[in-house]
């Protein structure tokens, strides 16, 4: 890997990270694509430039829902199921499934094609929860549970938390940003993990590779975030359906 690979993939995990079109998948198929080898570092390095998407929520949300205890006691228990399931999957999802090209596609795919389905038959109720603080437990766990199907790359953690938010009677904009919020603990831990087993046998120029790919993804999250937020205003997620769909087959033809 080069610094340019470096900063190609913190834009593509900035871009990527809070759309219903799952940023792992587009960084295992750039890196595919790329021809990068899929060596410890690279499969670290993936899930690591997560935390330049997790500051720029950070830096957006600091003077207003992170300072929130009620929402934040939300977040927590719909981390929960996340914490559990993953620390259980953890080497099976890395040393199997982020491997996997085909699984990638599939899960783009079907993905797609649900995320079409949904938006035609969707209707947001009137009395749908708009304050994330009114977001019951329930709805909340049930949400981490929901956040647990991207294990699977392929599968959107942005797509399936907000789908799940929208099928409890939670409105489209509450719902992003509660996305938002959760992929805080849920990406901390996640390369938090990684890091501490893979980190110690880093050179000084992996770390830096790491530190490039971060501050990249830094930079445009924040772009993408507060475009997102705009967009869900105005729009259905259908367009992402369709562009899943493509770039499935496309890269089916490419890569299988």
């Amino acid at each position: 890997m080069t610094f340019l690979h470096a900063v190609v993939l913190g834009i593509v995990e900035g871009v990527t990270e809070f759309l219903p079109v799952s940023s792992t998948a587009h960084l295992i198929l750039t890196s595919h694509l790329l021809r990068l080898e899929q060596t410890e570092f690279q499969k670290t390095f993936d899930i690591a430039i997560q935390l330049g998407a997790i500051l720029a929520v950070v830096v957006l949300y600091a003077r207003s829902l992170l300072r929130r205890f009620d929402v934040w006691l939300r977040v927590i228990v719909a981390f929960a199921p996340t914490a559990v399931l993953g620390a259980l999957f953890y080497r099976v999802i890395k040393q199997n499934l982020m491997e996997s090209i085909p699984v990638v596609l599939w899960a783009l795919l079907l993905g797609g094609i649900a995320l079409i389905l949904f938006e035609y038959f969707h209707r947001e109720k009137g009395n749908a929860v708009e304050d994330p603080g009114a977001i019951s437990f329930r709805q909340a766990f049930t949400i981490g549970l929901c956040q647990s199907l991207a294990f699977v790359p392929g599968v959107s953690r942005a797509a399936a938390t907000i789908v799940g938010g929208l099928l409890l009677g939670i409105r489209r904009k509450t719902i992003v940003e509660f996305s938002f919020l959760l992929a805080v603990p849920t990406m901390a831990a996640a390369a938090g993990l990684d890091l501490l087993q893979t980190a110690p046998s880093f050179s000084g120029r992996e770390f830096g590779l790491l530190a490039a790919g971060f501050l990249t993804s830094f930079v445009v999250a924040l772009l993408s975030i507060l475009w997102l937020l705009r967009f869900v205003q105005r729009r259905s997620f259908t367009l992402f359906g369709i562009y899943r769909i493509l770039l499935a087959v496309l890269l089916w033809t490419v890569l299988v």
